[in-house]
C-alpha cells in the first residue's frame, strides 16, 4: 500500500507541472572539448504563462585573465547577428524558436578553442504586457566555462550515479521488507482461519455428541 501512495503522488505531481505548463531553469555545462562543439545554456522562465511578452538576447564574453566583458552576440526578432571577430561563424542559435517571447537563449558554439575559456554572460531584455501598461524587466545568466583536450566526468555526474544506484538498491530492500512483511501478515491470517474453522468444527462434533447422549436417555 506504501509503495502504490509513493506512485500516486508522483504521478499527481507530475500532471500537475504538466498541466500548469512548468519550466526549469537547469544550469549549463561549464566543460568544453577543444574542437568540438558546445552548447551554452540559457534559460528564464516566464512565470505568468498568460501574460503577452517579448524579448531580445544579449551574450557577452570576457576571457581567462581578462577584466571586462564584451558582447559577442545578440538575438532579436530580426535575426542573429554575430559581433566579435573572434566567434565568427562559429556561434549558432539554439534557443527558442518560432516566437518572439523567448524562453530559451541557449547558443550553440562550433569548434571550440582553448581561447574560449572564460566567463559568459546570457541577458533576457524582456518586455510584459499587460491591459494598460508594459513592464520591462532584465534577467542575466552567468556561465563559466572550462575548454579541456579530452572529456572528463565532473564530480556532480559521478554522485548524482551513485545516488542513482543507491536509490535503486534502497527501493529493492524495502520492497522485499513490504513483501516479507505482508506474506507473514497472509500467513498468520492462514493460521488463525484454520484455528477458528477447527475451532468450529470441534463445537459442532460436541453440540452434536451431547444432543446424541440427550436423545438415549429420553429412550430409557
Amino acid at each position: 500500500m506504501g509503495m502504490l501512495h509513493v506512485i500516486l503522488i508522483t504521478l499527481l505531481c507530475c500532471s500537475l507541472a504538466h498541466c500548469r505548463g512548468a519550466c526549469a531553469e537547469p544550469d549549463s555545462d561549464t566543460e568544453a572539448v577543444a574542437g568540438k562543439g558546445f552548447k551554452l545554456g540559457c534559460l528564464s522562465c516566464k512565470r505568468r504563462s498568460e501574460v503577452q511578452a517579448t524579448a531580445t538576447v544579449e551574450w557577452h564574453f570576457r576571457g581567462k585573465g581578462e577584466a571586462d566583458f564584451y558582447r559577442i552576440y545578440t538575438y532579436t526578432e530580426e535575426g542573429q547577428n554575430v559581433e566579435s571577430d573572434n566567434f565568427m561563424d562559429r556561434i549558432d542559435w539554439n534557443g527558442s524558436k518560432r516566437s518572439n517571447d523567448i524562453q530559451d537563449a541557449s547558443i550553440y558554439l562550433l569548434n571550440v578553442t582553448f581561447n574560449d575559456s572564460g566567463t559568459y554572460q546570457c541577458f533576457f531584455n524582456r518586455i510584459l504586457f499587460y491591459d494598460n501598461y508594459e513592464y520591462s524587466t532584465v534577467i542575466s545568466k552567468v556561465v563559466h566555462l572550462t575548454v579541456v583536450a579530452k572529456a572528463t566526468r565532473g564530480t556532480a555526474s559521478i554522485v548524482s550515479e551513485v545516488m542513482m544506484y543507491v536509490s535503486i538498491i534502497g527501493l529493492q530492500v524495502w520492497l522485499l521488507i513490504e513483501m516479507i512483511y505482508c506474506y507473514r501478515k497472509i500467513s498468520a491470517a492462514g493460521e488463525e482461519a484454520l484455528r477458528e474453522a477447527a475451532n468450529a468444527e470441534y463445537l459442532a462434533i460436541a453440540s452434536e455428541g451431547k444432543d446424541n447422549c440427550a436423545g438415549v436417555q429420553v429412550g430409557e
